[in-house]
């Protein structure tokens, strides 16, 4: 895990602004897929935490939201223009076309992890549960409206 981990952050430093505005749309599709997994690995354990599946665990909570909020900051400069193919994505054509729309909505994705971070630290269960209800919601809003199914 920390290896994959590693990878996606040695991945993402490689492409500053400038070169991901350079690169192929294979590589920026390919950038936000590499991403999105990293998220979901991190998401599903925190998932079955609140929803009971696992036992609780404060810390492992915290290091995987954290672990999230970082790679949410990340998320935006996957998707730039031309990126909408080349490459196989469930990335809808609006992304482009309503570009501050989809942007809002990552914004918020990218606040609500980093408050459901430092809830986290906290180790309050209860108010951990509520608030990574809002950065699901976060999720839903931005697939509904701009992913494929």
């Amino acid at each position: 895990m920390r290896v994959l981990l590693c990878l996606a952050f040695m991945f993402a430093a490689a492409i500053s602004p400038n070169a991901s505005a350079q690169a192929k749309p294979e590589d920026a599709i390919h950038y936000r897929q590499s991403l999105f997994r990293v998220i979901v690995w991190n998401w599903m354990p925190m998932t079955a935490m609140s929803r009971g599946r696992i036992p609780f665990e404060a810390a492992s909570f915290a290091k995987h939201s954290a672990r999230v909020a970082a790679l949410a900051t990340q998320l935006h400069e996957g998707f730039p223009a031309g990126s909408d193919s080349g490459a196989e994505t469930e990335a809808k054509a609006e992304i482009w076309t309503q570009s501050a729309d989809f942007a809002s909505k990552v914004k918020r994705f990218e606040t609500e992890s980093a408050r459901l971070a430092r809830i986290s630290k906290g180790g309050d269960e209860a108010a951990i549960k509520v608030q990574f209800a809002h950065v699901g919601n976060t999720c839903k809003a931005c697939h509904e409206k701009y992913k494929a199914d």
